[in-house]
């Protein structure tokens, strides 16, 4: 009789779980189906150009002229990419931030026009707007270097996320690695292969200093928390600042915008924002610096003690072979199912 009435307590406990269950199912349902709405509309986003929403004002002092700088970036209609317009300049003002259009890779990014009108120091922007998604803007400035501000991306992630996203209806484009391409110089290198759904980037950095020795990384640009990335700030060795002055370079450097290390110690207080700070920010140099090429990347990187200079030869390699690549827009209709899985993107808006 025990284990009767046991079998049918057991029966309704198990009757009464399942009720329970299917009742919390049932009333979130709905609460699924909005979410599941919400995530659709947010994809669906992410496929699609976008600007800025409203202009941004930025004041700040350029990391090597040390002149005060202000800069405007303004939304921009689909298709017309990234453009930087030169305020003090009357005429012959514009400047495209293209691989093909670097004219000095020392200690920065610059480019130029055909009238030799430039701007430098662009890599931190560029990291910005690659992370954030941003297809087209223009970049109105009164000077020739973009502000350094705390010397990361931080702080222009921060504002275009203030400003918020201009979605168009035009589909955004991609470069999709079709051959391996390597370029070395003695210990250095860099190389590009294929990756089937995003842009990986293994970096790594030797240093004889002994606090920075040496630091690798790996990440994936799509899929990753990029916060320590774009907060890694730019840095120096103390016994360098010298020479770097006499060159007539960090005109605007301090211990506000840049990492100093002397010997075994870190002259900033306040310690560094992250373990890999040093090899982060050299991430972040990357990943503006490929932004140069007008496009969102599909591709794996590998590089190892590579700055500015090498991801400019690397690029200028790669698209001199139109077998190397391949560009195509990314409309939902015609995304690879295994892409939607990995398309929500956590370094995009």
């Amino acid at each position: 009789m025990f284990q009767k009435n046991q079998k049918n307590m057991d029966f309704s406990k198990n009757c009464f779980i399942y009720l329970i269950k299917f009742f919390v199912f049932s009333c979130n349902i709905c609460c699924i189906f909005l979410a599941f709405c919400s995530l659709y509309k947010s994809f669906v986003s992410i496929l699609n150009q976008k600007s800025v929403k409203s202009p941004i004002h930025i004041n700040g002092v350029g990391l090597h002229t040390g002149i005060e700088v202000e800069m405007k970036i303004l939304p921009s209609d689909p298709n017309t990419g990234i453009v930087f317009k030169r305020m003090d300049l009357k005429q012959n003002n514009i400047i495209i931030p293209s691989i093909f259009n670097v004219t000095n890779v020392a200690l920065c990014t610059t480019v130029s026009n055909e009238f030799g009108t430039k701007v430098s120091t662009i890599e931190h922007l560029m990291c910005a707007m690659y992370g954030m998604g941003i297809d087209n803007a223009i970049i109105e400035i009164n000077s020739e270097e973009v502000p350094i501000m705390d010397g990361s991306a931080k702080n222009f992630i921060d504002l275009i996320l203030k400003s918020g996203f201009k979605v168009s209806q035009a589909p955004i484009k991609l470069v999709k690695i079709e051959n391996k391409v390597t370029i070395e110089q003695g210990s250095k290198y860099i190389t590009i292969d294929r990756s089937r759904v995003s842009l990986d980037i293994d970096f790594e950095i030797k240093y004889s200093n002994p606090f920075i020795g040496t630091q690798r990384n790996k990440i994936n640009v799509y899929e990753d928390d990029l916060a320590d990335i774009y907060n890694s700030r730019t840095f120096c060795l103390y016994e360098d600042v010298e020479q770097l002055k006499k060159m007539g370079l960090a005109k605007g450097g301090s211990l506000a915008n840049a990492i100093v290390v002397k010997d075994k110690q870190l002259l900033n207080e306040g310690g560094l924002r992250n373990e890999l700070e040093f090899v982060n920010h050299k991430i972040l140099d990357c990943i503006g610096d490929l932004y140069l090429c007008g496009y969102k990347i599909i591709g794996s990187i590998r590089c190892s003690q590579g700055g500015h200079s090498l991801t400019n030869q690397l690029l200028r390699e790669v698209f001199k072979d139109k077998g190397n690549f391949s560009i195509f827009e990314l409309k939902e209709k015609s995304l690879p199912h295994s892409f939607i899985n990995k398309y929500q993107l956590k370094s995009t808006a």
